[in-house]
């Protein structure tokens, strides 16, 4: 307990530490509960109306996309449509909660102003349609990008943020970023060790990293890059954050593209890169020099949770979809809906869905409450984002078990 106790203390002490050093406003609602309706409305409908109908089509275009070698990704032409349309219908940049909107350039298109609770309803809509997050890219909300430019938001120089941010919340351009190593345990940002030297104005890099989603896309024009640049200092001072300029950069070279169960999920993926004396000016940090695991830190939160929220809409397409199957489905001369084992699963995985989003609901709360420095609210990051995947994998297992051979 003594243990616990000082860790707490300890814990404490830090995060005020860094609130002091930069601090995030809580997020105050500004969109009225009837006009957060309309918008919610309004998704319903681009969801009945064009995201469902058109998601094998999705697929088949995203298996055609993937260019010459199979490392030159393009947007499908559905998807390109369905962002100018998203844009006209007012669900463009949902994820931009106000306090980011206000940090961004003037005249970009910053969202509709929303907190992270009234976009936890809106992120789970679009999470029922889960391939390559086809709806959440229709409408700008895919990561890496949403927790690349609110990184560049808080983080940037207005000079980075003209350049990159504008771009990328306009949508003409996508982003990537590279902090997972494959000789390190990369889940202890401390670890993150790409060489990063000094070399007059520029910084000079050598090393692999992988699972850098959107890497592979034509579109992809920036890159987020953590890495190494002060191994003598302290632990959690070590490592720093740089813009890459991907069209411009030479010495980057996409190793291979990685595949989830041999789905190497184009054009949006990840993919292996090799970075062979990448030469990187000094003026591409971002915020300073040393503060990568600080910003790591803040820019996980958003964009965990935004994973988690999808991962509430895909657990209800999956229920949704058991209980057809089990109403559709007889066997031993009675649907599979009357046997008192499906009820059951059925029944638990109604709980275990609600239980996961009112846990999610409350992260996004306290987000906007208390900001994302937050002792208690990093404590309820950490939580749903060990809970929510894990509960998917259980009750996507289900689905498919009741769907028998079809799985």
């Amino acid at each position: 307990m003594a243990l616990l106790r000082t860790t707490t203390r300890v814990a404490h002490t830090r995060l005020a530490h860094a609130a002091r050093r930069r601090s995030f406003a809580a997020v105050t609602q500004t969109v009225p509960d009837d006009e957060f309706q309309n918008i919610k409305d309004e998704l319903t409908s681009f969801m009945h109306d064009r995201i469902y109908p058109n998601e094998q089509l999705f697929l088949k275009q995203s298996h055609a996309s993937r260019g010459k070698d199979g490392r030159e990704w393009t947007h499908p032409q559905l998807i390109v449509d369905l962002m100018q349309e998203a844009k006209q219908r007012g669900l463009w940049n949902l994820f931009l909660p106000a306090d980011s909107a206000k940090l961004a350039p003037s005249g970009s298109h910053l969202g509709r102003g929303l907190t992270n609770l009234q976009y936890a309803d809106l992120c789970e809509l679009m999470g029922t349609s889960v391939h390559f997050e086809f709806a959440a890219t229709a409408c700008n909300c895919a990561s890496p990008d949403t927790g690349n430019m609110e990184t560049i938001a808080r983080f940037g120089t207005e000079e980075q943020k003209e350049k990159w941010l504008a771009p990328l919340l306009d949508g003409s351009i996508r982003s990537c970023f590279a902090m997972t190593e494959p000789d390190v345990a990369s889940s202890d940002a401390t670890n993150i060790s790409i060489d990063i030297r000094d070399d007059g104005d520029d910084f000079v890099v050598n090393g692999r990293k992988w699972w850098c989603t959107g890497a592979g896309s034509l579109h992809c024009k920036v890159m987020i890059l953590m890495g190494k640049t002060d191994p003598d200092a302290k632990a959690f001072a070590q490592q720093s954050m740089l813009l890459v300029d991907l069209a411009n950069t030479e010495g980057i070279e996409l190793v291979r593209p990685l595949t989830v169960f041999g789905d190497d999920d184009a054009p949006k993926g990840h993919f292996e890169l090799s970075f062979t004396d990448v030469r990187i000016p000094k003026s591409n940090v971002l915020w300073q020099r040393g503060k990568g695991f600080e910003i790591a830190q803040r820019r996980l939160g958003p964009g965990r949770i935004h994973h988690c929220m999808r991962c509430i809409g895909q657990m209800e397409r999956a229920l949704a979809t058991m209980a057809q199957r089990a109403m559709k489905r007889v066997a031993f001369g009675k649907p599979l809906a009357a046997r008192d084992s499906v009820l059951e699963d059925v029944a638990r995985i109604r709980a275990e869905i609600d239980g996961c989003r009112h846990l999610v609901r409350e992260a996004a709360s306290l987000m906007d409450l208390k900001g994302n420095t937050d002792l208690e609210t990093r404590q309820r990051l950490s939580l749903v984002k060990a809970l929510v995947p894990h509960t998917l994998q259980s009750i996507a297992d289900r689905a498919m078990q009741l769907h028998g051979g079809a799985g």
